[in-house]
């Protein structure tokens, strides 16, 4: 069987949550966060080492909170994102303290993959499900055309992804009839209505189906998607314009829509009914730690996490 790979995206600064390295905050009743519950899954799937994303700032915090406790359990690697690690030629702007998005965090892995990988954010808990169906699709001989590569992607249900506290930003997707995915937009401030979900903009409400089909960020790719980030990176750095270069993100819903549209990718939609939570904003905590509370009640998993 084909070897395969998790890779966890905690780089991020965490903007929105306030206080604290939001990917480090326990939740668990033994300290465990949310990466601890993701690990398990992927290794009960039959994931076969872990990679970690993260700042080189945050490697000491990091390795002592879980690196080291995972290092016992499976293959663990890490990948540094960083502002300045930019192809040749090309510098940080002056000025830009914002990192150039989930696209440039996998490519730091482009030595490290051999195999195929899913990739996961930190800070989101997917659900058991996810991991096996996608472990099971990377695994399967899928003889597809070599003029387009492979992609899997986790489809979750827009309402079982909302927050509480506040507006999110999701991928709703479009299928064609064999769960094919044909376009991703990415979409910002989507909150909880009484009817269901709207996006929130300067005009008011705009009310978006809750029963669409969403990215989470949870994607099965290759090293062929590897180069590709390779050259795409080079190409959207060059095609920045002075307004971009602060704040514009190399993302990869973004770039896998961009290789759809071009016929260089095929994506298949993982259809999941997982419940998904995670800690977008600090009010979130509570939430996740009783969902998790309830999970161990229900025996999903045991009260100390990795306990033999």
């Amino acid at each position: 069987m084909k070897k395969t790979a998790l890779v966890i995206m905690a780089a991020g600064i965490g903007s929105r949550f306030g206080k604290g390295i939001k990917q480090l905050e326990p939740v668990g009743p033994n300290g465990e966060i949310i990466m601890d519950y993701s690990i398990h899954d992927a290794l009960e799937a039959g994931f076969d080492k872990v990679v970690f994303i993260i700042r080189k700032d945050l490697e000491e915090d990091f390795r002592r909170i879980i690196g080291n406790r995972i290092e016992k359990l499976t293959q663990v690697q890490y990948a540094f994102q960083a502002l300045e690690d930019l192809p040749e030629g090309f510098v940080k702007p002056k000025g830009r303290t914002k990192p150039w998005g989930t696209g440039q965090a996998v490519l730091c892995c482009k030595d490290l993959l051999e195999e195929p990988f899913v990739v996961i954010n930190a800070d989101d808990y997917y659900g058991k499900e996810p991991y096996v169906r996608l472990h099971e699709y990377l695994v399967q001989e899928t003889g597809e055309r070599e003029d387009q590569i492979p992609v899997c992607m986790a489809g979750f249900t827009l309402g079982n992804t909302l927050s509480d506290n506040g507006g999110v930003t999701r991928g709703i997707c479009q299928m064609d009839g064999s769960g094919r995915l044909t376009g991703i937009r990415e979409t910002k401030n989507i909150v909880k209505t009484l009817d269901g979900a709207a996006v929130e903009g300067p005009g008011g409400l705009t009310p978006v189906d809750v029963n669409s089909k969403v990215s989470m960020n949870m994607w099965g790719l290759t090293p062929a998607f590897l180069q590709e980030l390779e050259t795409g990176f080079v190409r959207f750095l060059k095609n920045l314009t002075p307004e971009e270069e602060q704040k514009a993100e190399y993302l990869l819903p973004t770039i896998i829509d961009g290789l759809i549209q071009e016929g260089r990718a095929r994506v298949k939609v993982i259809d999941t009914d997982a419940r998904w939570f995670g800690v977008t904003y600090q009010e979130d905590k509570e939430a996740v730690v009783q969902a998790i509370r309830k999970l161990i009640q229900q025996g999903v998993y045991q009260e100390k996490l990795f306990q033999q």
